[in-house]
């Protein structure tokens, strides 16, 4: 399964910036901007600004969309060890 890279021209503050994406990627980063009623520039220029400094744009939008369709991070009494800790200092159940 290959998908091609395309680079797009985006507008983020002012400045020019060139940006590589797989199709696949594009079509999911139109799509949510759709759903949000953002233009494509709009949501690139989004995640652009929540990514401050770390990593670069092409990474943080693959990110973003990998997040669509990743569950939420659990909150930490949901994660395994805590779980488990949890159960280890309440009584048990019979």
């Amino acid at each position: 399964m290959e998908s091609e890279i395309a680079k797009r021209s985006v507008i983020i503050n002012g400045h020019k910036t060139s940006v590589s994406l797989e199709d696949a990627f594009w079509s999911e980063v139109k799509a949510i901007a759709a759903e949000r009623n953002l233009s494509l520039t709009e949501l690139v220029s989004l995640v652009d600004h929540e990514r401050g400094e770390v990593g670069n744009l092409s990474s943080a939008l693959r990110l973003f969309v990998l997040a669509r369709y990743r569950p939420a991070t659990p909150a930490l009494s949901e994660r395994p060890a805590a779980r488990y800790r949890e159960q280890q200092q309440s009584p048990r159940r019979r």
